[in-house]
């Protein structure tokens, strides 16, 4: 169960001998030999960022459905993009990622909830946005320009569970995170009476031209364009730069909060399971059932083709994961390259874990052998640092720091 509320720091987490002008009150780190500081502050509500190059960030504002763009430390003085945004709940201006043109300019791919109107026409006149959409834009004279919508999702009267991440995957394809919308009535959130799938509940790829890379679960549209479905709602994707396999998180509705290994056609198991319990029948969703030891028969698999596999770690008791990443680089310390980092927003803790060798597990230990962090006391083992706020993203720089 996430809720939104606000915070406005972008934070640089370096090994580094140099003096920083601005040091971090709040933030403490495991590691004596890592510091943090302050890149920028005063944004409105980030959601997500991604970086244009060395000290050149893009970074989404969700509830006044801008871009901004900082530049060594600096804000542009108006934002390279502005429109118009639904912004109740978790709808807004939500995800983005860079691509690659063939033209100088880069593509920059966003995903919003476009309003009728204004801004948050939604929260004050009550209207129903137009869509979950994704569009592709080039960045021209720090401007975005030609809008070319790649995808037109739905939207429910609920305001939650929209989802947003956006990732580049290794084959220059495009990986989109949707939510459930908080009202699962199709056969993507595993409801074998449920309706056609709508593009929600799941894990979307396609091109950067919009068309299908590869039908897995089926050949109409839009199931033709699910890479993973059964997912309540989802903050982070990733990929491991050494196997190239996709990771993502997972947020549960008070408990069941996930992170997992996501093979192509994989089924996360919402509604039916959610970490690794059965959803109680007939609700409500936010209390446990049983442990689901085997919950194959109570899932939907398209005829065979969906897979479903546990989570490789559950926390059992709320904690929002949001951001994901794989740190690229030896900058914090050879002992912590290629591993993987989640951040969360109900704590502002930012969590590290190794992988195993094969890297499709993660290395977990002691109490956490079982993948399922039952306390607080249990993730210590794994608690990089905290007193971030609420994080909404986490990325790796060009110069290799997080």
């Amino acid at each position: 169960m996430l809720a939104f509320g606000s915070f406005c720091l972008l934070f640089n987490m370096y090994c580094e001998n140099k003096i920083f002008a601005e040091p971090v009150k709040y933030a403490t780190l495991n590691d004596p030999k890592l510091k943090v500081e302050v890149v920028f502050s005063g944004i409105n509500f980030p959601t997500s960022m991604a970086f244009l190059g060395p000290d050149d960030i893009l970074v989404l504002e969700k509830n006044n459905g801008t871009v901004q763009r900082i530049v060594n430390g600096t804000l542009l003085p108006k934002p390279i993009l502005d429109v118009n945004v639904a912004n109740e709940g978790e709808r807004g201006m939500l995800g983005i990622a860079i691509a690659k043109h063939e033209n100088n300019s880069p593509y920059v791919l966003l995903y919003y909830t476009e309003s009728v109107n204004v801004d948050g026409d939604d929260l004050d006149e009550g209207l129903l946005p137009i869509g979950n959409r994704l569009y592709r834009y080039e960045l021209v004279d720090n401007s975005l320009i030609n809008p070319k919508l790649l995808l037109d999702l739905p939207v429910t009267r609920a305001p939650s569970h929209n989802g947003g991440k956006i990732v580049i995957g290794p084959d220059e394809n495009i990986y989109l995170v949707t939510g459930d919308l908080d009202a699962p009535r199709t056969r993507s959130q595993n409801l074998k009476n449920g309706s056609n799938p709508d593009g929600s509940s799941g894990i979307l790829y396609l091109r950067l031209d919009g068309s299908v890379v590869n039908p897995l679960i089926g050949i109409k549209d839009p199931l033709n364009k699910y890479y993973a479905y059964g997912l309540r709602n989802s903050f982070g994707l990733a990929f491991d730069p050494i196997t190239g396999k996709l990771w993502d998180t997972e947020n549960g509705p008070g408990y069941g909060d996930e992170i997992n290994l996501v093979e192509p056609s994989f089924n996360s198991g919402w509604i039916m399971v959610q970490g690794i319990w059965k959803s109680p029948v007939g609700g409500p969703f936010y209390t446990r059932g049983d442990i689901a030891m085997n919950p194959s028969r109570s899932l939907t698999y398209f005829d065979g083709k969906g897979k479903y596999s546990s989570p490789e770690f559950t926390w059992e008791r709320t904690v929002g994961p949001t951001g994901i990443t794989f740190l690229s680089s030896n900058r914090l310390g050879s002992n912590y390259e290629n591993d993987l980092f989640v951040g969360d927003f109900h704590n502002g803790n930012i969590y590290h874990f190794d992988l195993d060798k094969k890297r499709t597990g993660l290395l977990l230990k002691g109490q956490l052998a079982d993948k399922l962090a039952n306390n607080t006391s249990e993730l210590k083992q794994v608690t990089f640092a905290k007193g971030f706020g609420g994080i909404t993203d986490i990325q790796v720089g060009p110069d290799g720091n997080l």
